[in-house]
């Protein structure tokens, strides 16, 4: 049976629950079950009929809480892959060391307008860190201690889902000297993104190889899924810019979640989960998973 998920970011009450199971009723999609994941957070509505359906007719509620609409089946999916910067952080690290060298407003204009899709992110990433060209690399230690923080509910979503064994991969378009260690603290199993240039305890300017876009992105989900023999229905990607939409696509065409987290308005609408309200942990209730089973709770 299809199920509708209702996400609150503070708490709501049984009229909002009436109003979906209207809604659903309206586009012939009876809701059959209502079922708590944990009280005036989030709840499950269990409903027969067409998914495409039920997901229109509860779109329009997407202003007052976070909805996903799938089938009921593989819901707890056994691999995540997800962006790094703005989406498992609460910062984009280019951005933050532009600030250090004193270049912040010059950069981050940029990155928002590549996270928007509004230009070619290869070039749009050798431009900005070609202004970085000098910048003593110190500057990304004091970076991860001083400005690096996981997203509310990141720590809770990695160490849930590797607890049932999933695999969890961090997939970024910004830089290892990063990634690692965001990968470290989270929990998730491996890290891919590109490689800063240093030499002499500097920054070169340069990026270091081949760059990790969107097509490398979506390949990276591709290749994990394959190498560990996942269901393709068991693959959820996260992101939120426009680099991130190949992935979130990729997902959804094999049956599972695409989500997009507080997304740039192109990933939102790839998705078939957006995430707008909440935080981190709304992707746990989405897989059905009560408060209760979440890891250290």
């Amino acid at each position: 049976m299809p199920i509708a998920t209702l996400i609150a970011a503070d708490s709501f009450g049984s009229g909002l629950i009436s109003e979906a199971c209207d809604r659903l009723a309206a586009a012939a999609c009876e809701a059959a079950e209502v079922e708590w994941l944990e009280p005036g957070k989030a709840v499950d509505i269990g409903f027969s009929g067409d998914v495409r359906s039920a997901r229109g007719a509860l779109a329009e509620m997407e202003v007052l809480a976070d909805i996903v609409v799938q089938a009921g089946a593989n819901r707890r999916k056994m691999l995540l892959v997800s962006d790094m910067d703005s989406t498992m952080i609460t910062v984009e690290c280019i951005d933050e060391l532009a600030d250090y060298a004193g270049i912040k407003e010059q950069i981050a204009g940029v990155t928002e307008r590549a996270m928007r899709g509004e230009l070619d992110f290869a070039e749009a990433l050798r431009a900005r860190v070609a202004m970085l060209a000098g910048l003593d690399e110190g500057m990304i230690e004091r970076c991860l201690k001083e400005r690096v923080k996981p997203m509310p509910g990141a720590v809770k979503l990695v160490e849930t889902m590797a607890g049932w064994g999933a695999h969890c991969l961090l997939v970024s378009g910004g830089f290892v000297q990063f990634a690692e260690s965001v990968a470290a603290q989270i929990g998730f199993h491996a890290a891919k993104a590109n490689m800063l240039g240093i030499e002499g305890g500097h920054l070169t300017g340069e990026v270091v190889g081949d760059i990790v876009d969107a097509d490398a992105k979506r390949a990276a989900l591709t290749l994990a899924r394959d190498a560990d023999g996942i269901d393709a229905a068991g693959v959820l990607a996260l992101g939120d810019g426009a680099n991130d939409i190949p992935m979130i696509i990729a997902a959804i065409e094999g049956g599972g979640l695409g989500a997009a987290y507080h997304g740039k308005p192109k990933a939102a609408d790839a998705a078939n989960f957006a995430i707008r309200h909440s935080d981190l942990t709304a992707l746990l209730y989405a897989q059905g998973v009560r408060r209760s089973e979440w890891a250290g709770d």
